[in-house]
């Protein structure tokens, strides 16, 4: 007999994190790996040139830019926090469920339209080896097993999960990419 592994979690909990809260991180995660991209270009081109002054300023406008650029739609949202949840969904549960989630959706997309550029700093100096080693390990040595751990072993629903997880599992590499 096979058995399943499941979360208890209310249903709108599940209807809420794909529809709103994943997309609108989507969107702004377009942004930040574009950020990525071209400090990535910038930064191996100024160092190629043997211009590390210019490339180090370029990190510090393209990582600015990216961190206000992650603020500015996190006010946007916490500014329509109340008005932004009915373009998902019908269902108050779910609108209130957005609601709640607001405030960590925002703080993720700070974090998370930094990270990508701190990344492609890394990447245009050649440690495209340890990115990757960062991330991988960030994301197989500690986010799923506690994802797991707080899931099962505790039985934090899916927004206790999110706002354990997320903090977690954002900074770990921003931290030691820095």
């Amino acid at each position: 007999m096979q058995k399943f592994l499941w979360m208890p979690c209310p249903y709108g909990e599940y209807t809420v994190l794909p529809f709103s809260s994943m997309n609108i991180l989507g969107w702004t995660v377009m942004v930040a790996f574009g950020f990525n991209a071209a400090i990535s270009v910038r930064v191996s081109n100024e160092l190629g040139a043997a211009n590390p002054r210019t490339a180090k300023f370029a990190v510090v406008v393209a990582a600015g830019t990216s961190f206000f650029f992650g603020l500015f739609m996190a006010l946007i949202l916490i500014v329509f926090q109340n008005q932004y949840p009915a373009l998902f969904s019908d269902s108050r549960e779910v609108q209130q469920l957005v609601y709640e989630l607001t405030p960590l959706l925002a703080l993720s997309i700070v974090i998370n339209n930094v990270q990508p550029t701190l990344s492609g700093v890394a990447i245009g100096a050649g440690w495209q080896a340890y990115v990757a080693y960062v991330n991988i390990g960030c994301y197989y040595l500690f986010g799923i097993p506690l994802g797991l751990l707080a899931g099962y072993t505790f039985g934090m629903g899916v927004k206790e999960c999110l706002r354990f997880g997320c903090g977690l599992g954002t900074s770990n590499p921003s931290s030691v990419q820095n």
